[in-house]
C-alpha cells in the first residue's frame, strides 16, 4: 500500500512573500488546512495559510518566505501521509483497488482492476480480463459485494446485461 498520496502540484509562485499556487488533485480541501503537514519532493512543510482562488489553492508554507524560495518549489508534487487522511467507512483509495483480482460471487475470476473513474453518479471499475478485454462494472451495492484489501480481491455480482 502507498504510504503517501499525491494531493496537488505547485504550478507557480504567487506574489513576493513566498506563496505558491497549487493545482489540486483532490476535492478534499481539508488536506490544505492551516498547520497540516505536507511533503514537497519528500521535504516536510507546515501550511501557514491557505485560500482558494478560482480552481487553484494558494499556500503559504512555513520557512518559504520569498519569491525565490517559492520558485524552487515550482513543478513539485505535494503529498500527504496516508495516516493523516482518514476515509469514511466503505470507501477506499483508488491506489489500493487498482490491481485487485475480481471474482464473481460464483467464484469465477474475471480479471484485475485496471482503472477506476467517476461518472458523477458512481465510480466505474475497469476490469482487464486475462484475454485483454475490458469489463466496466458500476461501483454500486448491487454489483460490488465485497472488497477484501487484505486478500487483494473483490467479489462482484454480475447483473443481467453487464457483460
Amino acid at each position: 500500500m502507498q504510504e503517501r498520496f499525491e494531493i496537488g502540484k505547485i504550478v507557480n509562485t504567487h506574489g513576493i512573500k513566498g506563496e505558491v499556487k497549487v493545482a489540486m488533485y483532490t476535492d478534499n480541501i481539508n488536506n490544505f488546512k492551516k498547520n497540516n503537514i505536507i511533503y514537497v519532493d519528500n521535504n516536510e512543510y507546515v501550511i501557514e495559510t491557505s485560500r482558494l482562488q478560482k480552481n487553484m489553492i494558494i499556500l503559504k508554507l512555513k520557512n518559504v518566505d520569498n519569491m525565490n524560495d517559492a520558485e524552487n518549489l515550482r513543478n513539485c508534487i505535494i503529498t500527504i501521509e496516508r495516516s493523516k487522511k482518514k476515509l469514511p467507512e466503505g470507501t477506499y483509495y483508488i491506489a489500493d483497488l487498482v490491481g485487485l483480482e475480481v471474482y464473481t460471487d460464483e467464484g469465477k475470476l474475471l480479471g484485475k482492476v485496471a482503472d477506476i473513474y467517476n461518472t458523477g453518479a458512481n465510480d466505474i471499475y475497469t476490469v482487464k480480463t486475462i484475454e485483454g478485454k475490458e469489463i466496466l462494472l458500476p461501483a454500486i451495492k448491487d454489483v460490488i459485494k465485497n472488497i477484501d484489501l487484505e486478500n487483494k480481491k473483490i467479489i462482484v455480482h454480475l447483473l443481467k446485461g453487464l457483460i
